[in-house]
């Protein structure tokens, strides 16, 4: 049988030609220019949306009356910062700052604490009733705060730890453990067990294996945990509230309470409390936003 050779077609200089990309021609997945445009406006029309509240609230501070938010135009020609220093100098702000600082934490702390340990247990040990003992921690979730005030004030109350920090470190643990515990279970999952195994030949106990082995493979999911974490017990109200009765022991989200009253709202100088609020809570997103994308998405392949 014989077979036919058909020759490349050689260009002006000998070579043998290739074919030129064809023009015009979209791969497959790869946008236009208007789903682009589309979607970039799409992009900034929701960043606009979300910065909003948040310029807005920064605008109001400037304003030297309490009733500026009811003629906003005209703080433009009266900005001042008289509202920070009135909050910095007149107010218990750093005392709201110093017990803000101890609750968040110590909850952040403990509560990372024994949702990482819970977390991994559940991951790696096969005790009877494990899968069972997860969803009873979710079931403590479903009772509305108002339910669990009562009965919590009075555990607090014969232990001793009303209007103490301790207390409310361990009433604001009770809400982060359940959620974390969930969410560090399924980023443990991700870990290879081999690596648990590893320790072990290497003479490691299984806590000894937690702390040295999983627990740095495992910074991206604590990071989230930690953040959920430091959030829920720095904008916590009901319990603040109810638990911790001396002025000088309020956290900011308590002491925000202390502008409003029944007739009068301080509305000026809530916003620039609020800014200063902010502040802290930038700061600690600043330090955990490299891995608070990790955590969020590695968390959710096994689970």
């Amino acid at each position: 049988m014989s077979t036919t050779t058909v020759p490349t077609p050689a260009t002006a200089t000998g070579q043998p030609a290739v074919d030129a990309p064809r023009r015009g021609v979209r791969r497959r997945g790869e946008r236009g220019p208007l789903a682009t445009a589309l979607s970039h406006g799409a992009l900034i029309i929701a960043s606009l949306i979300a910065f909003f509240p948040v310029a807005w609230l920064l605008f109001l501070s400037l304003g030297p009356d309490k009733d500026d938010y009811l003629h906003p135009s005209h703080i433009w020609h009266t900005m001042t910062l008289a509202n920070y220093s009135f909050v910095l100098q007149h107010t218990s702000f750093f005392s709201w700052m110093k017990s803000t600082l101890i609750v968040v934490a110590g909850t952040t702390v403990i509560g990372v604490l024994i949702a990482a340990t819970t977390g991994y247990a559940v991951s790696r040990m096969r005790f009877p009733g494990y899968k069972k003992f997860m969803w009873l921690l979710l079931l403590t979730q479903m009772f509305p705060i108002a339910v669990l005030i009562v009965p919590m004030y009075q555990i607090m109350s014969d232990l001793g730890l009303i209007d103490t920090y301790l207390g409310l470190i361990l009433i604001n643990s009770t809400t982060i453990v359940p959620y974390c515990a969930w969410l560090l279970k399924g980023y443990f999952d991700t870990i290879p067990f081999e690596i648990d195994e590893a320790g072990r030949v290497d003479g490691l106990t299984p806590f000894g294996t937690f702390v040295r082995l999983i627990l740095p493979l495992a910074k991206p999911g604590l990071a989230v945990a930690a953040f959920y974490a430091f959030l829920t017990a720095f904008g916590e109200v009901a319990f603040a509230s109810t638990f911790m009765l001396s002025d000088d022991k309020y956290t900011f989200a308590v002491g925000l309470q202390t502008f409003v009253s029944e007739h009068d709202a301080q509305r000026n100088l809530m916003a620039a409390a609020a800014v200063l609020i902010a502040i802290p809570v930038s700061v600690f997103f600043y330090l955990v936003q490299k891995n608070l994308v990790t955590g969020l998405t590695s968390g959710g392949t096994k689970g």
